[in-house]
């Protein structure tokens, strides 16, 4: 039967040997026609389930080889069919209900595959009304864990990542910040330890999160010591102040929308590899929310400044919590559940395993999130209190002729007692002196927030055109 088309619109073929070419089988059979990206299903079937096996593929419009196999005291056959990836987890769980065991079942990719319909499954599946890019359980179980790099190479480009970063960072350069994200590693273990959770798979949650945390705090440890050998050589001036570097001053104050960036990467994370969309740009996403702020952490720590250590590693800290947390919450909506869940009895699908290791993670969380809360929430008190007193002081008829750009307040931690610094920029008139402005607003700013406050005034001079 090899290289021939039968009459019938299903394969039936009985083989025992190796000598069984499934190309001929899948390729060549419709001309003119070509799909790509095609998953290759073999499953093993035994005798007396064969009838409800090849039932369910006939109702789908399956095409399918068939191949007679004997092992370990089972008579069966090896069923195979290609399928679009987002048919993958519909066919499998259809067999599955209809009682096949699936201990044995082989997903393999394929550049190229042609059956007499397998462009209705094309139409169905990818363009039609069952449209999904979701992929099989056992497909992103293996598509997680083979993200996972070598133990070497996922640190050594951690520590490569931290320190571009840094250099990043001090030299205020987004270009080479955004460098630092494009090889960092973090995506495999956030993601690993996210589908672990999602599939009660202890080993991969237990893997993802010691790895993430792991790489964090290489990530940390490296910045720290690039960052004080770079200090302590001269490179950069020990005297500069490192809040007001622009790029540094962004990962130190753990604001509403940078939590949002942590929150929107682990949800692209999942769906990137819960789909058949590719992961490599989420990858990305999932470093901007990581390896700057922990090179932040390192800058802070070799420049001796708590403030900034400790708001970058809470932004750190926070945005890990918000990517497998938002990641979970995308798995769970997109319909993955454990090995063996039974949909509409909660009871029944709490094992003690998976209840202790997710509450595990979620105590953790919830910690952490806490900690992140207390710290935005004195952050947002006390940027809204800075404004509050500029504004009033700005409203003395001494000051009625300039006018507010901009507030911009340095991240303030809890049990920090470090002078913070206000930065006020007003427009004057032309060359107008205000001497006692800086005065008023360091006397008003301390009364109201209670610490001690170093103001900076930046005027800008508005001038008027003289052309007619």
């Amino acid at each position: 039967m090899a290289g021939t088309v039968p009459d019938t619109e299903r394969f039936d073929r009985k083989h025992v040997g190796n000598t069984f070419n499934g190309v001929n089988a899948f390729i060549g059979l419709k001309p003119g026609v070509l799909y790509s990206s095609v998953r290759q299903i073999e499953l093993f079937v035994p005798d007396d389930r064969s009838d409800d096996a090849l039932s369910v593929l006939d109702d789908e419009g399956i095409d399918y080889v068939r191949t007679a196999e004997a092992g370990d005291g089972t008579d069966g056959e090896l069923v195979s069919f290609p399928l679009p990836p987002q048919a993958v987890e519909r066919v499998l769980s259809s067999l599955r209900e209809a009682g096949i065991d699936d201990q044995f079942v082989v997903v393999s990719s394929i550049e190229t595959a042609r059956t007499p319909r397998i462009d209705e499954l094309e139409e169905r599946y990818v363009n039609g009304q069952e449209e999904d890019d979701s992929i099989a359980h056992e497909e992103i179980r293996s598509r997680a864990m083979n993200m996972t790099p070598g133990r070497v190479t996922y640190y050594a480009m951690t520590v490569l990542s931290a320190i571009v970063a840094t250099a990043g960072l001090l030299l205020d350069s987004p270009a080479i910040v955004v460098g630092s994200m494009v090889i960092a590693p973090q995506v495999s273990a956030a993601l690993t330890g996210t589908v672990g959770l999602v599939l009660d798979d202890r080993e991969m949650v237990i893997d993802g999160l010691t790895s993430l945390a792991f790489g964090l705090g290489v990530a940390i440890v490296s910045a720290f010591v690039f960052a004080w050998i770079v200090r302590s050589g001269g490179v950069v001036p020990s005297t500069i102040d490192i809040t007001a570097i622009v790029q540094v001053q962004n990962r130190i104050s753990p604001g509403l929308l940078a939590i949002v960036v942590g929150i929107c990467a682990g949800a692209a994370g999942a769906f990137g590899l819960a789909t058949a969309i590719p992961v490599s740009l989420v990858g990305v996403m999932i470093a901007v929310a990581l390896i700057p702020a922990a090179a932040a952490v390192g800058i802070g720590m070799a420049w001796g400044d708590p403030s900034v250590a400790l708001g970058a590693f809470v932004l750190v800290a926070v945005n890990a919590t918000s990517i497998l947390f938002s990641g979970l919450a995308v798995f769970w909506y997109l319909g993955y559940r454990p090995d063996g869940w039974t949909r509409g009895s909660i009871r029944e699908n709490l094992s003690s395993e998976w209840v202790d290791t997710l509450a595990v993670a979620v105590v953790l969380g919830v910690i952490v999130l806490s900690m992140g809360g207390l710290v935005l929430g004195q952050y947002v008190l006390y940027e809204n209190s800075v404004n509050d007193e500029v504004r009033t002081v700005l409203d003395d008829d001494e000051y009625a002729d300039l006018e507010l750009v901009e507030v911009r307040t340095e991240f303030v931690g809890v049990g920090v007692d470090d002078e913070s610094a206000v930065t006020v920029v007003v427009q004057r008139p032309a060359d107008a002196p205000y001497p006692n402005l800086v005065a008023d607003l360091e006397t008003t700013l301390e009364d109201r927030t209670d610490r001690d406050v170093a103001v900076v005034v930046e005027f800008v001079d508005a001038g008027r055109s003289t052309e007619a």
